[in-house]
């Protein structure tokens, strides 16, 4: 384990200011890192050759620039999908998620390590969460995937390893960085953020004026199952919940994404999708149905296509539009949490 050092990702633009002020530079020096390490993604200060070599030579002892190591890579059987198990600073690890759409590149970013929610069909729950991640972790992510790929990342899901919002901060600087001019000026519209339900939280986060897509991991229409899937549901029940996501439309006048992972003989009857009809009826929103992935510690099994067929007919019958997620990464663990998990575990048997 090395000793952590700033991370000057960590930083917002104005905070790159006072930073760099304190250290006697003048404040339009802020930009020219900030062009380094968010747009170029340099990993060393040596590179930043518009830089006085004395200041450069100082910042090496002080801060970083931000980097992580590829401990994994798996890429799958079609070409689509790259995960990532990244090295952090201290020995822990995150993974990340490369897709590949007809509208361009979208990664997929962890936000903890480890989650503390303790949703029931979740691998990254496993173990229970280590720690939050920086803004700077975050969008190290991001550039570690471009460097590695060669490509331009269009899209960021905030779907990975964690609940974003219970990283709330951190979360939320590293959206305004990513988002700014000065970073990799990925709109708010190319960004989706995945929660569970932290209500107090997602009524804050309606409130910051981004116009980003809320994907909110509903998996049950009924309380008594959603206690058992999804426990932040026993704080922050189904109608709470809802006034919650219709709070959020109306502030951002963007419609909610309903995530709704299917498990044979436990949320996926006929019923049951006219149940979650009948809940989100009154909300601008679609539903995302999602073939489960399979995971070793978890006793739920996928629900067959013909089930997955009728569950979406019962949705777009009651006139709730429907889509039900591409299937990508199946073959390299791209659940969320598996590969981390794989990895800690036979780092504990040696």
């Amino acid at each position: 384990m090395t000793e952590q050092v700033i991370n000057l990702k960590d930083f917002s633009l104005e905070e790159l200011e006072s930073y760099l002020g304190e250290l006697g530079e003048p404040p339009y020096r802020a930009r020219q890192v900030a062009g380094w390490i968010f747009q170029k993604g340099a990993g060393s200060f040596s590179e930043m050759t518009n830089l006085p070599s004395v200041l450069r030579e100082r910042m090496e002892h002080l801060a970083s620039p931000g980097s992580l190591s590829i401990l994994k890579k798996q890429v799958s059987s079609r070409g689509d999908t790259v995960k990532y198990l990244f090295g952090l600073h201290d020995g822990q690890a995150v993974e990340s998620v490369l897709m590949s759409h007809s509208y361009g590149r979208s990664v997929c970013i962890s936000t903890q390590v480890g989650c503390r929610m303790g949703c029931s069909l979740c691998a990254s729950t496993l173990g229970g969460v280590v720690r939050n991640l920086s803004p700077g972790e975050m969008y190290d992510q991001v550039l570690a995937v471009q460097k590695d790929s060669g490509t331009r990342v269009s899209h960021i899901v905030l779907m990975g390893t964690g609940e974003p919002l219970d990283n709330y901060d951190s979360t939320v600087k590293f959206l305004r960085n990513v988002n700014a001019a000065y970073g990799l000026n990925i709109g708010f519209r190319h960004i989706t953020l995945s929660t569970c339900g932290v209500v107090p939280r997602m009524n804050q986060l309606a409130g910051e004026g981004f116009p980003l897509t809320l994907a909110v991991s509903l998996h049950a229409a009924e309380n008594g199952l959603r206690d058992k899937l999804v426990p932040m549901n026993r704080k922050y029940p189904l109608d709470i919940l809802m006034q919650a996501c219709s709070y959020y439309n109306g502030k951002t006048g963007r419609r909610i994404s309903f995530e709704y992972a299917l498990l044979s003989g436990v949320n996926d009857s006929p019923e049951q999708a006219a149940r979650l009809a009948g809940l989100v009826r009154k909300i601008p929103c679609h539903v995302n149905l999602i073939p489960y992935n399979p995971v070793g510690e978890r006793q739920y099994k996928r629900s067959s296509p013909e089930k997955v067929k009728r569950f979406r007919s019962v949705l777009e019958q009651h006139g709730i539009e429907t889509t039900v997620r591409r299937e990508l990464g199946t073959d390299i663990d791209a659940a969320c949490g598996q590969l981390r998990r794989q990895a800690a575990l036979r780092k504990s048997l040696f």
